[in-house]
C-alpha cells in the first residue's frame, strides 16, 4: 500500500516504510503522476494513487 503524507513538501510511504528517495517522491506529486486519495489533517498519512498521468507515463491501461 502507499501513503503519502498531508503537507506542503509531502512524504511517501510504502507498506509503511519511508520510501528511500523522498526528494523523488515529492517530483512525482509535483508532476501529478501519485496523488492522495484524499485530503487529511497535517501531517496525516492518507493513500496514495497512480494518477492517469502516472499511468500513461508507465503505459500502462487506464483503471476501470
Amino acid at each position: 500500500m502507499a501513503e503519502l503524507t498531508c503537507s506542503r513538501v509531502p512524504d511517501l510511504f510504502i507498506d509503511g516504510l519511508a520510501f528511500c528517495d523522498q526528494a523523488t517522491a515529492r517530483e512525482l506529486v509535483r508532476r501529478g503522476l501519485i496523488a492522495a486519495v484524499r485530503k487529511g489533517r497535517a501531517g496525516e498519512r492518507v493513500p496514495a494513487v497512480l494518477t492517469e498521468a502516472g499511468r500513461a507515463a508507465l503505459n500502462i491501461a487506464p483503471a476501470a
